[in-house]
């Protein structure tokens, strides 16, 4: 394709391009931007290096002309202006992401790298908005799902996307070492099943956090279990000792990070009885242990139970900090198991989720699509039988309008030469894909959705850091109207043209046909 614009004359053309999606995702209202500090660091980078045309010369015809080769050596993104919306917004359906302008031959060859950049990163930040709608403001999320992820690279990706969705934490230490993400994780059920009984614990002294003289730490704690299986009722004969071995080997090991994996064997048997004994243990010695996760079972029912055993063991013991331990669960959550999970009346602080796609397997790509809308001032359109698949022709300038009680009701596209709306002032507008229907709508704001990030190829404004982008993105969502943002039924967020840009759809509809 590239040489055939070559051979054409045309590959200096000056052309625009729209990346935008048809559907919003999961059936849901919205979906959030990303990816776009990616798109622009591989625009300034995008060149072909000699490998690659010694490459491209070895399967490309060999009637290619040389001449070609020789101008793939100097073809750069010097040309290419990108304007975006912001990292993190909440966006539309059939609205653009990104509007990329340049060289006809150089913004159709960035067409496939700019999709794959943008399609995963808003996928995952989407599905990750989502959680964090259904979970609510304050209960925490880890991400942990680098193990079924696709690939390291998508892996990696999901990661940082995940955080920019709103989740706390992530288990990937090293997006936290790349991005600056907090980083949360507890030891496996292959590290309590590796022990036996205390014997195998070394060292098995702990200085106390005050000083003092190193104490027999397993000491301490049989003794602390003799207390609390009396106190719970709970045969002490049936507590597993491997189990306890492993919780002192690494309450040992990380006496201010104590977490007991809780249901490697039998929770209210052994689990919890152990993991008490443990963190009482600690707190003798002046430290306190972060909490217990559970990775099994009904999750929401054993954390009413073990907060149960958390306050009896507090006030038993006159420890009042314990009752507060924080109780983590993990377990193939979706975002339909996480309703449960949410719900009033468990004990639940944390939910560890893989929110790699493994618990959406339908929704492989957010679906976007790169379509030509301009070439030298003329507008283009892709006519189709497939209405959904038709285009919106021309360069424009999309306006999001607000309403009465303070939400984003509506995206306006108008071509660029058109005067902008205004607050205050009354607007009509066209729905999309329906001809003959109009409307008219008194804004109360007016936003322009997209700003200029690159210009001929260099960074023309500051971008945000993650942090910044992750709380755009939660006060993006935070504006958005609830009947917009339901997960489930959502009401449609009307997408709209102006009088001009509908009547030119609507004539080259016509002169197509």
């Amino acid at each position: 394709m590239a040489y055939g614009y070559w051979r054409a004359g045309r590959q200096g053309e000056a052309a625009e391009f729209e990346l935008f999606f048809r559907r919003c995702p999961f059936q849901g209202g919205f979906a959030v931007a990303a990816g776009l500090a990616q798109v622009l660091a591989f625009l300034r980078a995008f060149r072909f290096a000699p490998t690659d045309i010694e490459y491209l010369e070895s399967v490309l015809p060999i009637t290619t002309e040389k001449a070609f080769f020789d101008y793939l050596r100097v073809v750069d993104a010097s040309e290419v202006s990108v304007s975006s919306v912001p990292e993190g917004s909440v966006v539309f359906s059939r609205v653009p992401i990104l509007q990329v302008k340049g060289p006809l031959l150089v913004v159709q060859l960035v067409e496939t790298t700019l999709l794959c950049l943008v399609n995963y990163a808003s996928l995952v930040a989407t599905n990750a908005a989502r959680f964090r709608l259904t979970a609510g403001p304050d209960k925490k999320l880890m991400e942990m799902g680098l193990r079924r992820a696709q690939g390291p690279d998508g892996g990696l990706s999901a990661s940082k996307y995940s955080y920019m969705g709103g989740f706390d934490f992530t288990s990937n230490v090293l997006a936290g070492k790349l991005y600056g993400i907090p980083v949360r994780g507890t030891v496996a059920h292959s590290y309590v099943s590796s022990f036996t009984s205390l014997a195998e614990v070394n060292p098995r002294v702990l200085q106390p956090l005050c000083g003092g003289e190193p104490v027999d730490f397993p000491s301490r704690v049989e003794a602390w279990l003799s207390k609390v299986c009396q106190l719970l009722q709970a045969p002490l004969e049936r507590v597993n000792r491997g189990e306890r071995a492993a919780f002192v080997s690494y309450a040992i090991t990380f006496p201010h990070n104590f977490q007991g994996l809780v249901d490697t064997y039998c929770v209210m048997r052994s689990g919890i009885p152990n993991f008490c004994a443990v963190a009482l243990a600690l707190n003798e010695l002046g430290y306190r242990a972060i909490g217990v996760r559970l990775d099994s079972g009904d999750l929401a029912r054993q954390s009413v139970e073990i907060r149960q055993v958390f306050r009896t063991c507090s006030a038993h013991f006159q420890v009042p900090w314990f009752e507060r331990v924080p109780i983590a669960v993990s377990n193939d959550v979706s975002e339909w198991s996480l309703e449960e999970l949410v719900q009033e009346g468990n004990e639940i602080d944390m939910i560890g989720v893989g929110t790699h796609l493994v618990t959406c397997p339908l929704q492989p790509s957010l679906g976007c699509v790169y379509k030509l809308v301009n070439v030298n001032g003329c507008p283009r359109l892709k006519v189709t039988e497939d209405e959904e698949k038709t285009t919106i022709p021309g360069s424009k300038v999309v306006y999001r309008l607000w309403d009465d009680a303070g939400f984003p009701c509506m995206d306006l596209m108008a071509l660029e030469e058109e005067s902008p709306p205004k607050a205050g002032k009354e607007v009509e507008f066209w729905l999309l894909g329906r001809t003959k229907e109009t409307g008219k709508i008194t804004p109360t704001a007016v936003e322009i959705l997209h700003r200029l990030y690159l210009k001929d190829g260099q960074v023309c404004q500051a971008l945000p850091s993650l942090e910044e982008i992750k709380k755009h993105a939660q006060a993006s969502l935070s504006k958005l109207n609830p009947a917009h943002k339901r997960l489930q039924d959502p009401e449609a967020y009307q997408v709209t043209v102006t009088q001009k840009l509908h009547a030119l759809f609507t004539d080259l509809q016509r002169d197509s046909q």
